[in-house]
């Protein structure tokens, strides 16, 4: 009975495609590929700066959310958080840094080759 599993494990991996190169996914951004990141450093992208505020009615988030996913962002240095106060009101405003646009053109150069290899172009 041993042969018999073993001949048939044996086929089984025969008839697996073989890798003959890093799959594309694991060169994503993980840090980027998130939707509410991917969001932030996208509408940064677009505008000079935003405010917290403009940010989470864009985004239709919450004030954690927004304030944990723009935390990990800067901490990678892809963006910069300036705080203010506008009288007594405080002022969050984040701009989109150098590294932060370009890791953004990686990953999107990146999505544009994953389409294109899906279609077959």
């Amino acid at each position: 009975m041993a042969k018999s599993n073993t001949a048939r494990i044996a086929r089984a991996d025969s008839e697996r495609p073989v890798k003959t190169k890093a799959q594309p996914a694991a060169e994503l951004d993980r840090l980027i590929h998130e939707r509410v990141r991917l969001a932030i450093v996208s509408a940064l992208a677009v505008r000079d700066s935003m405010t917290f505020n403009e940010l989470k009615t864009l985004l239709k988030t919450t004030d954690g959310n927004l304030s944990v996913h723009a935390r990990k962002l800067e901490d990678a240095d892809y963006v910069t958080c300036e705080k203010s106060f506008a009288g007594r009101v405080p002022k969050t405003e984040y701009r989109l840094t150098a590294l932060g646009r370009r890791a953004l053109e990686r990953y999107l150069d990146h999505m544009e080759a994953l389409i294109r290899a899906t279609r077959g172009r």
